[in-house]
């Protein structure tokens, strides 16, 4: 940051990092919740098997969610429950990111003043800027004492939160219009997860620090999590089943084995075609534009980089996967029942399809199967709150994520695909479509998709301006110029006729 930032400009931020860090020894105290043992178990385990000890905290942090969740079942319905998920979730982030645990509960509690003292008008859209504020000042934080580096800090709890709060205003504006019965077409289209009354601030705390969802989502909304702790999603008013409760055990059992299968193909996977210099990937030249790299052919050094992003796609589904067990073993992933007494599946929790993904024939498909929650997020919450805007949606979206340059460029250069993939859709899927999903036309829409996404995508790993640059510049920006070429000449081409019926 050195070398971008002008020097009034670094003692400025340098003289609020510190102004900031003056309120740690205020901070220090409340870690009182992880024993001394317990770390002390965590390095002794680090030395032995040569793990770092941040990558061993926040892997036994996942994993102690299922007994925590075998726990929180067995537990009665009601404050119980929420003070159990609060007390639990705060451990999780003390014992993973220490004295920065903090964030969460001071960002968590000046919201729920917000709501206390604020109209829900005026909350739903003062809390959202609240909380984009925060994790805004986290990110340039982040980047400002650590840029390009990947250690483990409050920033990624604090963007679940930021979900989970930003959704919870608008659900409190949405169950005050339901409740004066105004119309309002947002409101109606998220009527279901609607919160006609600010909750109590014991369910609020076990909410926001549920410790199932705390370290890696999914940032489903508050009615989901409360049905779970106060028996209204398997129960009805006067104790009565609302239909023959499913068994937890595959549900929880699947997605964990999954979790593990993935997570050990990680580590494989990318020890065999790293992305970025495994001996110091913050200062080094990634390994797809170093020198040895650049000298292969270009069709050798895209498989290189193909396989590279595909093997890391794997910590993100160890993490989405694991999560969705840790819920499920205790019915929060549970949709309930229809009206008829069936199940409805396990789908709250779920934010992550491989299969869907990894051979998606499009990109809307492929977005619609990659982070779920995320994408429920900004369609709710942001999408249909802006009158459908893209723009907003991409923006708040890039915002969350961080200010790495390399964010900015691959969110811009989706909606060439988006375009590209519209024309496509009018002007050749009704020539070439046969209706079979395996079919010829079909294949090489998947195989298509997944060419393009790969080559645009780089950057968003890459993160650094200069090393994203480079790696497409050393594919003489081969991507951007196919989907120019292919808009102009699939534009030229006459639309197809509607068959008649």
């Amino acid at each position: 940051m050195e070398r971008v930032l002008p020097e009034f400009a670094r003692t400025g931020i340098e003289k609020l990092i510190e102004f900031a860090y003056s309120f740690e020894p205020y901070a220090a105290p409340t870690v009182v919740l992880v024993p001394g043992f317990v770390k002390e178990g965590v390095e002794s385990l680090s030395q032995s098997t040569g793990q770092d000890v941040e990558t061993l905290e926040y892997l036994l942090g996942m994993f102690i969610c299922y007994p925590l969740g075998m726990i929180m079942l067995s537990l009665p319905y009601g404050k119980v429950k929420h003070l159990f998920s609060f007390l639990l979730g705060a451990f999780l982030l003390q014992f993973t990111i220490g004295i920065q645990w903090i964030h969460q509960l001071i960002s968590s509690m000046v919201v729920y003043f917000m709501f206390l003292v604020l109209p829900a008008k005026t909350a739903k859209t003062l809390v959202p800027i609240f909380m984009m504020a925060y994790i805004t000042a986290g990110h340039l934080h982040r980047q400002y004492i650590n840029y390009l580096g990947w250690d483990m800090d409050f920033t990624g709890p604090q963007m679940v939160l930021t979900m989970k709060l930003y959704s919870l205003a608008y659900n409190l504006y949405d169950g005050e219009l339901i409740n004066q019965g105004k119309e309002d077409r947002a409101a109606k289209k998220c009527a279901n997860v609607a919160v006609t009354s600010l909750p109590g601030i014991i369910e609020y705390l076990g909410y926001t620090f549920c410790f199932a969802t705390v370290l890696a989502g999914p940032a489903y909304e508050y009615r989901f999590y409360a049905n779970a702790c106060d028996g209204s999603l398997l129960y009805d008013k006067s104790g009565k089943p609302k239909g023959k409760t499913p068994s937890q055990a595959w549900p929880t059992l699947r997605p964990l084995l999954a979790s593990v299968l993935c997570l050990g193909i990680f580590v494989v996977g990318t020890g065999m075609f790293p992305l970025l210099d495994p001996s110091d990937p913050q200062n080094s030249t990634p390994m797809v534009i170093t020198e040895e790299m650049l000298a292969k052919p270009a069709y050798e050094r895209y498989a290189y980089s193909w396989l590279a992003l595909f093997f890391i796609r794997f910590k993100y589904y160890f993490a989405w996967m694991n999560a969705e067990g840790a819920n499920n073993i205790w019915y929060a992933g549970f949709e309930g029942f229809d009206a008829s007494g069936e199940p409805k599946g396990w789908e709250v929790s779920n934010n992550i399809d491989v299969i869907q993904f990894e051979t998606a024939p499009n990109l809307k498909t492929l977005s619609a199967a990659w982070n779920k929650k995320t994408a429920n997020w900004l369609a709710k919450y942001v999408y249909i709150r802006t009158g459908g805007s893209l723009f907003a949606t991409y923006g708040m979206s890039a915002f969350w994520h961080g200010f790495y340059p390399g964010y900015y460029i691959f969110f811009m250069s989706v909606p060439i695909i988006a375009f590209c993939e519209r024309l496509g859709r009018k002007k050749l899927t009704p020539r070439f479509d046969d209706g079979n999903k395996w079919g010829p036309y079909a294949i090489l829409c998947r195989v298509a998709t997944s060419l393009i996404v790969e080559y645009m995508i780089q950057p968003f790993q890459l993160l650094a301006f200069d090393w994203s640059v480079t790696n497409w510049k050393n594919y003489y920006f081969a991507g951007h110029i196919a989907c120019v070429v292919f808009y102009v000449a699939v534009s030229n081409m006459p639309t197809p006729k509607k068959k008649e019926a």
